[in-house]
């Protein structure tokens, strides 16, 4: 059985999808006025997480992320800039699809634009004024939270605290303003508008995603994710939106990952510690390193980013990656299956499907793989595993990466070494992690002097032959 922790009623409940066999799932994308920092990507790799174990699991999943591509923020950096509004955005947008190519984050089945689906939030707009939940004031259209009860179940806001008829404009606001927002914000000087059957202007930044989630995935759907800032105003006016056109539930499961800081501080420019993937790439990070960190902690647990941390995380990667090289290059005996190894694969599959299953307890799951590659290290030590149980093994490890995405694809490795290079390339490996240097690089010079290149990537270990 899947649980999952729900926003809207606080509590880890059994997740059944609306329609057997299939989730509809909405992530919030990237606003894209600039480069996406880490606290980003600490959601983006935990949706991904959830989206490949559901797969994993045997459920088909539409996926939609949106682009917001119209804000308060993309207006006010292309101004600066003084350049349009498409031109402006389409570099932070293509950086975004190289980033997550980068961390091998699945792409989604569709990524909707804000400036391409203005009809569709005008016609939400139009029903909300028709149905009395929205008004016009001063050439903008307003959401009334006084004419929607139900408003702060997800963010828990109370609603004595809000103060009839008043107003926010901006997009994002402090969870004080509990005040009516905008839906469609009149024309103004420098910032680009679109005529609409309710009027001149430009969409407020919560309508866009209700517009596009309803398009893809219909009045009610299974999933919706976004980082714990996003609970409210956001998701809560979304929720008001949605519903007050509809007249039905929006979503079902709402799941938000806690924040990252760095060395236990929020990021701030300001402060000189927000890094973007492309910030530690440049510096060395493996980028499938800072994958593992990111995924690696608790969804609703706040993430300390630190350099120690993701030194931990290359070395608990290197340990898997060492293992899988063992088992698919490792000089094994052509024997049977042993009663024992296929006991350990069947308790360490269990282990890392129980532990993502509640509630995507990813430290469960680790720890099961760890374990197991502890026992059958054990086995391999002794000599006491056989070929056959190796490639149960290894398949093993590459079934789970589907669900990780944190091991070298399969392409990458070519045809199995001679026993005796093999046996020396972990011989210069375990040279390596004991920092005894001098005796890796004589592996090495030797490996050379036979035929034999290696290369560390970000991949992990590969060789090639020279010619």
């Amino acid at each position: 059985m899947i649980r999952f922790f729900n926003t809207l009623n606080g509590r880890v409940e059994p997740f059944e999808p609306l329609s057997a066999g299939a989730v509809k799932l909405y992530t919030c994308g990237p606003t894209v006025y600039d480069y996406p920092h880490i606290g980003n990507y600490r959601a983006y790799v935990f949706e991904d997480l959830l989206k490949r174990f559901l797969l994993f699991m045997g459920l088909r999943t539409t996926h939609v992320m949106n682009i917001t591509d119209v804000d308060d923020k993309t207006i006010r950096g292309a101004n600066l800039q003084g350049v349009a509004l498409g031109e402006y955005t389409r570099k932070y947008q293509d950086a975004f699809f190289e980033d997550i190519r980068t961390l091998r984050i699945l792409p989604a089945d569709v990524y909707p634009r804000a400036t391409e689906h203005i009809p569709e939030m005008v016609a939400i707009i139009r029903g909300l004024l028709e149905k009395g939940f929205a008004y016009r004031k001063e050439g903008s259209i307003y959401f009334s939270i006084a004419k929607f009860p139900a408003y702060g179940r997800l963010s828990k806001i109370r609603l004595d605290e809000l103060k009839p008829g008043q107003r926010v404009e901006t997009d994002e606001y402090e969870k004080e303003s509990v005040h009516d927002f905008a839906l469609w914000k009149e024309p103004k000087p420098g910032e680009p508008f679109w005529e609409t059957e309710v009027g001149p202007g430009r969409p407020g930044w919560h309508i866009e995603c209700s517009a596009m989630s309803s398009k893809y995935l219909g009045e009610t759907f299974d999933i919706h994710c976004g980082g714990v800032d996003n609970i409210f105003p956001h998701h809560e006016n979304e929720i008001a939106q949605s519903e007050a056109f509809t007249g039905r539930p929006f979503v079902r499961t709402w799941m938000h990952c806690h924040h990252l800081v760095v060395d236990g501080e929020k990021m701030s420019k300001s402060k000189g510690n927000q890094f973007t993937p492309r910030d530690l790439i440049s510096k060395g990070a493996d980028p499938i390193d800072l994958r593992f960190l990111l995924l690696s902690t608790h969804y609703r647990k706040m993430l300390n980013f630190t350099s120690e941390a993701l030194a931990q995380a290359k070395a608990s990667r290197r340990r898997l990656l060492d293992f899988l090289f063992k088992l698919e290059h490792g000089d094994f005996a052509p024997e049977g299956p042993d009663p024992v190894v296929s006991d350990l694969i069947g308790k360490a599959r269990q282990g890392f499907v129980e532990g993502l299953a509640d509630d995507l307890n990813i430290s469960n799951s680790l720890s099961a793989l760890f374990e197991f590659a502890r026992e059958v290290n054990t086995l391999i030590a002794s000599e006491r595993l056989g070929a056959g149980d190796a490639e149960a093994s290894a398949a093993l490890l590459r079934e789970v990466d589907g669900v990780l995405a944190v091991l070298p694809p399969k392409e990458l490795q070519e045809e199995a070494l001679p026993p005796e290079l093999a046996s020396k390339i972990e011989a210069r490996q375990k040279a390596r992690q004991e920092k005894d240097f001098k005796l890796a690089d004589r592996l090495r010079r030797e490996l050379i002097g036979e035929g034999i290149i290696l290369e560390d990537t970000k991949d992990g270990l590969r060789w090639k032959r020279t010619k």
